[in-house]
């Protein structure tokens, strides 16, 4: 499977392509036009990735709360044209543009350095229900693309099933999480002084992530990242 994928990229990026936002031919899956118009970096929360003003690195909402992300980085807002793209990412069977979506992320201020840093990178899991419904998981997908030599798939766990976040208000969101997430037992020394970095591809609220990194922080994680492709605002 490993060198079916390996062989799929690498055709991907060979051939002609149609760019997935303006269809633009022949270009990349994501041309640099879209990428120079719909992607330039804005100021963000450092613990939420929340759009702050130029010169403020924490919201106020993380002041007052802080989250359990030591540093949390977002690469697009989740709005025109990335909320249909990734909608047709994850829904319409096309694991095949992962490529160019984790090198959007990748350029992400300050995701470079966090992905280098990491002693490990931790896809959000997914429930064997939606893994069926998918095909793939759209977070591992990004994570190996983003780091394959550190991308452990089988450390965190989801432990139970949950409904969909989207459709939950943000309070409903954080009960609906709390205890969902753990580290798979036996591998606690795994963690134990690590540098980590959780990948995911949309943060609404944050529940999922926060559930997550307190999971990882729960087993002696020294440092959790998250690293997602799309923020709401």
């Amino acid at each position: 499977m490993t060198l079916f994928r390996t062989l799929l990229d690498r055709l991907t990026t060979a051939l002609p392509s149609q760019c997935a936002v303006c269809h633009a031919w022949p270009a990349q899956a994501l041309c640099e036009a879209c990428v120079a118009r719909f992607a330039q970096p804005r100021p963000r929360c450092r613990s939420c990735a929340l759009p702050v003003p130029h010169g403020v690195e924490r919201c106020g909402a993380c002041i007052k709360q802080t989250p359990p992300l030591d540093l949390c980085l977002a690469a697009v807002a989740y709005e025109y044209p990335w909320s249909g793209l990734i909608a047709r990412y994850k829904f319409g069977a096309s694991p095949g543009w992962s490529q160019a979506l984790a090198l959007l992320m990748r350029s992400t201020p300050w995701a470079e350095p966090a992905l280098d840093a990491a002693d490990l990178v931790l896809p959000m899991p997914l429930s064997h229900e939606r893994l069926r419904e998918r095909g793939f998981n759209q977070a591992l997908e990004l994570a190996r693309h983003l780091a394959p030599s550190k991308v452990d798939a089988g450390l965190l766990l989801r432990l139970r099933d949950t409904p969909a976040q989207s459709a939950l208000p943000r309070a409903a969101r954080l009960r609906n999480v709390q205890g969902v997430f753990g580290v798979v037992p036996g591998r606690e020394r795994e963690i134990e002084g690590q540098r980590l970095v959780l990948v995911d591809d949309v943060m609404t609220s944050g529940a999922s992530l926060y559930s997550a990194a307190l999971s990882l922080h729960a087993a002696g994680a020294a440092q959790v990242t998250g690293l997602v492709l799309a923020r709401t605002e």
